[in-house]
């Protein structure tokens, strides 16, 4: 499940005492109410500047994807892993991007000495073999080159992912939302019922989900009801 490669803010950090590598890590498709949550880690080269590196947010696709070229030829190292929908469905959506950020970590063909992790919560590292340190920064794909790296590999990952989807399920539009909540989104979930990639412990898709099982029970009902009608017409 991985794919393996080579300002200030608020942060949460364990003491850096270690000199050395650092590796950023961040995820992308927390949101989305279909599709996987994707993390990715990255070390970079210290001596090898990549100019450009910054939030994926802040980036248009072909910007993305020209830097994500960029940053796996020049990286020391990277990797992307990420949680499927049944995951998020059974831990919820919290537990599966810790454990994608947990695969994307194991991926990584060297060790850092230290981890910057985008947001305010660090991955439960227990029985995992890193001997670093780990660091929690608010909006730290914006502040660190690190985590701004590692968001934009796995934003162009995740994209990628649903516009393959896309062929399976083209009534839904994962091409251009990437399973986001948008109205046209929205209006797909009405009409055709949610997919099999789609996340039911969301309240949009569960409540989309509970709409379609209820019209075909009112459906089974009615045809059970004019069964006997059949009969005695057939007699």
């Amino acid at each position: 499940m991985k794919v393996r490669g080579k300002g200030r803010g608020t942060s949460y950090s364990l003491p850096l005492s270690a000199p050395g590598l650092i590796a950023g890590v961040d995820e992308a498709g927390r949101g989305p109410l279909a599709g996987p949550v994707v993390a990715a880690a990255v070390v970079l080269d210290p001596r090898r500047r990549i100019r450009g590196i910054r939030d994926s947010k802040q980036l248009d696709a072909g910007q993305r994807e020209s830097l994500s070229l960029k940053i796996r030829s020049s990286a020391l190292a990277w990797s992307i892993a990420w949680a499927d929908v049944e995951e998020i469905d059974s831990m919820n959506i919290l537990q599966a991007t810790f454990l994608a950020m947990r695969r994307a970590l194991i991926g990584l063909r060297i060790c850092p000495a230290h981890v910057q992790i985008d947001g305010n919560l660090c991955p439960s590292f227990v029985g995992l073999r890193l001997d670093c340190t780990f660091e929690a920064i608010i909006d730290g794909d914006a502040l660190e080159i690190s985590i701004g790296a590692a968001s934009i590999l796995a934003k162009v990952q995740r994209d990628a992912m649903m516009v393959g989807m896309h062929g399976h399920y083209p009534d839904y539009g994962f091409d251009s939302h990437k399973g986001y909540a948008t109205p046209r989104h929205y209006e797909a979930l009405e009409r055709f019922g949610p997919t099999p990639i789609h996340r039911r412990s969301f309240e949009p898709v569960r409540v989309a989900w509970e709409t379609r099982l209820g019209a075909r029970a009112r459906v089974a009902a009615s045809d059970e009801s004019c069964a006997p009608l059949q009969l005695i017409a057939a007699s």
